[in-house]
């Protein structure tokens, strides 16, 4: 039976704009301790958001990645503003990057990107039934908008410049989603 180990001690040892570094002691139920470190970012989560023009039509985005030093077409996604519902940050984020709103908002999962040492979530929102809607976001500069075709799922994901698993994640669920209504 898992039992959750004790926790005996949080300590912040950096703070960034983004994440709080914390070291963790833990004592394990069979007496075992041991420290962990964690990114624990100061915000309520980030959404991505899976903007589907029709049936088969999903709209992407190239973005500049720090991380990657390179653009990447993923997903539209950003963090919840204090205040903002995940759904709320869902539509504010697709009117941002990518210029339209939507009608049809479902939450489908929460993702988390590495927990073993990152206490990130991201949900998973399904954008439908959308209308031309902008608002000016955090975007350095703007943001390329391409269509791509689920039908056409298999390409895609082998696309060199889509990288990152959450959108991959979230193509392949929606992709489920609206193939089995």
């Amino acid at each position: 039976m898992r039992q959750k180990p004790t926790i005996l001690k949080i300590e912040t040892i950096a703070r960034t704009r983004l994440f709080n570094i914390e070291s963790v002691d833990l004592e394990f139920s069979n007496g075992t301790k041991r420290q962990y470190e964690r990114l624990k970012p100061p915000s309520k989560g980030a959404v991505l958001v899976i903007p589907m023009l029709d049936d088969d039509t999903v709209l992407m985005i190239y973005e500049y990645s720090g991380g990657t030093d390179r653009y990447e077409l993923g997903l539209p996604k950003g963090k919840i503003d204090d205040g903002e519902t995940h759904i709320e940050a869902a539509n504010r984020e697709l009117m941002e990057e990518v210029g339209y709103g939507s009608n049809k908002i479902t939450f489908l999962k929460t993702m988390t990107l590495a927990p073993g040492y990152q206490s990130s979530i991201t949900h998973v929102i399904l954008a439908e039934d959308l209308y031309e809607s902008s608002a000016i976001g955090d975007e350095p500069e703007p943001l390329e908008v391409v269509k791509h075709k689920l039908s056409n799922i298999e390409n895609l994901v082998y696309n060199e410049d889509l990288t990152e698993s959450r959108s991959i994640a979230a193509l392949y669920m929606a992709k489920d989603i609206i193939t089995n209504r």
